[in-house]
């Protein structure tokens, strides 16, 4: 199975090393943004994950996704048994820890284990005549899959009023598309744009347009003057980077158009988190060996940062946590987790509204997180890539957990809601913000895997894993007394938005 090894090498490469394109577009992120700024800091762990993630050969962000191919190849070539040789070599990664076995039946939600399953994953055959095969790859994790957004024209926006079936139309859709977005899609981020198709087609499109370089200039004269005005205007918005507000909110925006029915106007468009991972290789159709890669143009260093986290103005907080202590924090401090903190995603906390929690949480710390783990021999436990995930999806949980088990403090990304928010009032507790994506820093924080419980009923990215952690570093976001740096920074940015209102492309 020569192409087995070569898809392999795809996808570790996909996984553990960005594109150049990707790479420059950050560094310029970083030049734009203040020294000292909370969106500066998360750019510097974000290059400092970066070249983390290069050296050790791990993957970048610990969700990676719904792997998803799109290969062309000549007439005539076996497309049953390339996708076979696809599937072998995404199970061979899954049980390296290059990818996290992130499958699951949606009926029982029981994880396969090795990426495979009914729809995973995903691959697109396209014929063509040119005797060679083009394999494609993009791993797009769930947090910013989820900010993936579909507008039916014409439709009423918040701050930017009635969009019409039009350009002006159009672009409001584009625009409210990376305001909706805020931090929670691992914001400074990318975005693909299809306009028209019906809802499947048009969603297809905007992903393909994710596959585009960077720095490539659309053959539409109206379309690349729109990708123009969005790259721009929309870092007006000061979303910044994780939602921290600053002056780099969006990195890269490619749109495509497709014809429609009269009936039917739809603006799809595919968020992509800044680990934009997306490489492509093309394939001798008979021996299956690598003939040249693609997206990588040329070499594009990146330099590991000297200041990520100021460790000396930081507030160490040692688990467990106490109340006073929690208390006196408020929203911008920088702290450092030292002791034992506990993941917790979708399931637990499905799981602990019911049930007693496997071990004492009180005065402890959640950490909404699915890491990418692998097992010795002797069955010790070792962190591969510990990113947070998005902690929206927590929030009809999150109080009632935090008061039912006394804890202290919720790590994640992208920030909760009222409710979660009055919760962490009435209890005495805080939420920490991790950098997004940050999957190689947060794991050399973890010294040690203490243990794991409710893997076989959830699987690895959903069990409860016992971590011993040291220097772990978040910034406070929301405190004890009612503050929200998410909700000033989602306030802030409508009201930049509605400066947008008015027509451009008229």
């Amino acid at each position: 199975m020569a192409n087995k090894e070569s898809l392999l090498q795809l996808i570790t490469e996909t996984s553990t090393n960005l594109p150049p394109d990707v790479r420059r577009a950050i560094k310029r992120a970083q030049v734009q943004e203040e020294l000292g700024t909370r969106a500066a800091l998360a750019l510097n762990t974000i290059v400092d994950n970066i070249v983390s993630a290069e050296e050790d050969v791990q993957p970048i962000c610990q969700d990676t996704g719904m792997p998803t191919f799109i290969v062309h190849c000549p007439v005539g070539f076996n497309q049953i048994q390339f996708k076979r040789e696809i599937e072998a070599a995404i199970k061979e990664a899954t049980k390296l820890g290059k990818l996290r076995p992130n499958s699951v039946d949606s009926l029982t939600g029981k994880n396969t284990g090795d990426n495979l399953g009914a729809g995973t994953p995903v691959v697109h055959f396209h014929q063509w005549e040119a005797d060679e095969v083009e394999v494609k790859l993009i791993l797009k994790g769930g947090g910013c899959e989820n900010k993936n957004i579909q507008y039916a024209l014409p439709t009423e926006l918040p701050g930017l009023g009635r969009a019409g079936r039009d350009l002006e139309g159009i672009r409001k859709c584009i625009l409210h598309a990376v305001y909706q977005a805020q931090g929670q899609g691992c914001s400074a981020g990318f975005i693909g744009v299809g306009i028209g198709g019906d809802r499947t087609t048009g969603y297809e499109l905007a992903k393909e347009q994710l596959f585009r370089p960077l720095d490539d200039v659309n053959e539409n004269e109206t379309l690349a003057q729109l990708e123009a005005y969005i790259l721009d205007k929309a870092n007006h918005l000061d979303i910044g980077t994780m939602g921290f507000g600053g002056k780099v909110s969006l990195l890269g925006c490619k749109i495509g158009v497709g014809n429609r029915i009269p009936a039917s106007f739809y603006v799809s468009v595919a968020y992509n988190c800044w680990a934009f991972r997306r490489l492509g290789v093309v394939l001798d159709p008979t021996t299956g060996e690598i003939k040249r890669w693609l997206y990588r143009d040329s070499e594009e260093k990146m330099e590991r940062p000297q200041g990520t986290f100021n460790v000396d103005s930081a507030i160490v907080l040692q688990a467990p946590i106490s109340e006073e202590q929690i208390r006196s924090l408020k929203v911008g401090d920088v702290v450092l987790i030292q002791g034992e903190m506990h993941t917790g995603r979708d399931e637990i906390h499905k799981y602990l509204m019911k049930h007693d929690a496997p071990v004492d949480l009180q005065g402890g710390v959640i950490y909404h997180c699915g890491p990418v783990m692998l097992q010795d021999d002797d069955g010790t436990w070792h962190v591969k890539a510990a990113g947070p995930t998005t902690s929206s999806r927590e929030e009809p949980y999150q109080a009632d957990i935090i008061a039912k088990f006394g804890l202290r403090a919720v790590i994640g990304k992208g920030g909760m809601g009222q409710k979660t928010s009055d919760g962490l009032k009435q209890s005495g507790a805080v939420y920490l913000n991790a950098i997004g994506g940050a999957a190689q820093f947060y794991a050399h924080c973890v010294k040690e895997v203490k243990g794991v419980d409710l893997i076989d009923e959830f699987g690895v990215p959903e069990a409860m894993w016992h971590l011993e952690v040291e220097g772990f570093p978040a910034i406070v976001t929301m405190d004890a007394h009612g503050n929200s740096l998410h909700k000033e920074v989602a306030d802030d940015s409508l009201v930049k938005l509605e400066d947008l209102r008015e027509p451009v492309f008229a």
